[in-house]
């Protein structure tokens, strides 16, 4: 279990991209459950859009992807200094189910296939309440900045 002062320990991402809410379970090496809460007070859905707000995708994938690093920060025992930037190195079949919308709580669940060489390889999906809004093997690699 983690909350929001202990995630902001971990992740670099300030509002409005901070996309991660809590972290309700954590398994070192193995998965991770954290949950974004939807809110219409989202910057994004000002323009995403104005008369039906959506979350956009990329940000649903962006979500999972911050859970990852909180799952791999876990997995190697370190928090990232300054120094430390953890980037995406790509998404592999990406598909969207649903909508999600405000008032929605993206359920992000996150399992660590494999580990190797400082790359990292993901099975990421969100859902809202019992349905699937997005799934997507996600591959992420830390990297010192000079």
């Amino acid at each position: 279990m983690m909350d929001i002062h202990q995630i902001l320990k971990q992740l670099p991402h300030r509002y409005p991209f901070l996309l991660v809410d809590r972290v309700l379970e954590i398994e070192k090496g193995k998965r991770i459950k954290a949950l974004k809460n939807v809110t219409m007070n989202e910057p994004f859905f000002t323009g995403h859009f104005p008369h039906r707000p959506v979350m956009p995708g990329v940000l649903m994938l962006e979500a999972l992807a911050q859970a990852a690093a909180l799952l791999a920060f876990d997995t190697l025992g370190t928090t990232p200094d300054d120094k430390t930037v953890y980037y995406f190195a790509g998404i592999d079949g990406a598909r969207f189910k649903r909508p999600v919308e405000p008032g929605d709580q993206l359920t992000l669940d996150v399992e660590l296939d494999r580990m190797k060489a400082g790359m990292f390889k993901f099975t990421a999906r969100a859902s809202v309440g019992e349905e699937l809004a997005v799934e997507a093997a996600l591959m992420c690699t830390m990297r010192t900045i000079a």
